[in-house]
């Protein structure tokens, strides 16, 4: 049998030919904008609720030199710094197509926060994850590391979010989740085999976002809010109040404070 199309031609050591610079340097020739860094701390908001708050309540400031053709990039206080904060990057290619381009900016520590439908209950809906693996069930990740079950997270990364947050309500687990390309493909077969392997939750880019991490030796950091269990409950999305930004913002808060001092120390 052939060697399917996404593992086939993979030298993941291999260096790419076009690079996040690249693109960048000729979005800002286009547009006219000058060179600028990032903030350090950025986070990805896939569901777009909590950047959506942020301009309502006019805490968001629109960083006007991000060059990336397909965002915005908006900043923010938080634990007392300034953070860059992208929107609706939902599933693995758009999540790591930002993180190339965010760490290529100057970003040094990424958070990113995704809404996740419960597979192994930890309790009612909603609390979060701070997911310390990811199945590998979506393309993106192959590209940037040998086929394997499982994306791993950085261990330090992990024990210190969990430190600052275990006490908070709504609760806070360390667990894995399952990366899907296909939401819409979440299937009876596919869920008991995720339980099986003691899966708390699915997502959308948790694995790609690891597996990129890893090659990169960039620090990254993935959390799922857990708010539905796929539409089989009843009344089912409800994150809480204010969409869960309210909750949503207390625990980054703490997980931003407990982070930052290990930007300037070596990935693990």
């Amino acid at each position: 049998m052939a060697t399917p199309p996404i593992l086939d031609n993979k030298n993941t050591s291999s260096p790419s030919v076009f690079l996040p610079s690249a693109l960048l340097r000729e979005s800002r020739r286009q547009k006219n904008l000058p060179v600028s860094q990032v903030p350090p701390v950025c986070l990805l908001d896939p569901d777009g609720d909590l950047v959506g708050k942020l301009r309502q309540t006019g805490q968001a400031k629109r960083f006007a030199s991000w060059p990336c053709y397909h965002t915005e990039l908006d900043t923010f206080m938080l634990a007392g710094r300034e953070i860059g904060i992208v929107g609706r990057v939902v599933g693995a290619p758009s999540a790591v197509l930002v993180a190339e381009e965010l760490f290529a900016s100057g970003c040094r520590l990424l958070i990113s926060l995704t809404s996740a439908g419960q597979i192994v209950p930890c309790g009612p809906t909603p609390y979060f994850i701070i997911i310390d693996r990811a199945l590998r069930d979506e393309g993106t990740s192959y590209h940037y590391a040998p086929p394997s079950e499982f994306a791993e997270a950085c261990p330090l990364l992990v024990s210190k979010a969990f430190d600052a947050t275990s006490r908070i309500e709504p609760r806070v687990v360390v667990g894995s989740t399952w990366t899907t390309d296909a939401p819409f493909r979440e299937t009876a077969e596919a869920i008991r085999a995720a339980k099986l392997k003691g899966i708390l939750a699915v997502e959308m880019e948790a694995a790609a976002l690891y597996a990129f991490a890893q090659a990169a030796g960039a620090k990254l950091l993935c959390l799922a809010h857990v708010t539905n269990t796929m539409g089989q409950g009843g009344a089912d999305f409800d994150k809480g109040e204010a969409d869960g930004t309210t909750d949503a913002i207390k625990m980054l808060d703490r997980v931003v404070a407990a982070l930052s001092h290990t930007i300037d120390t070596p990935a693990v």
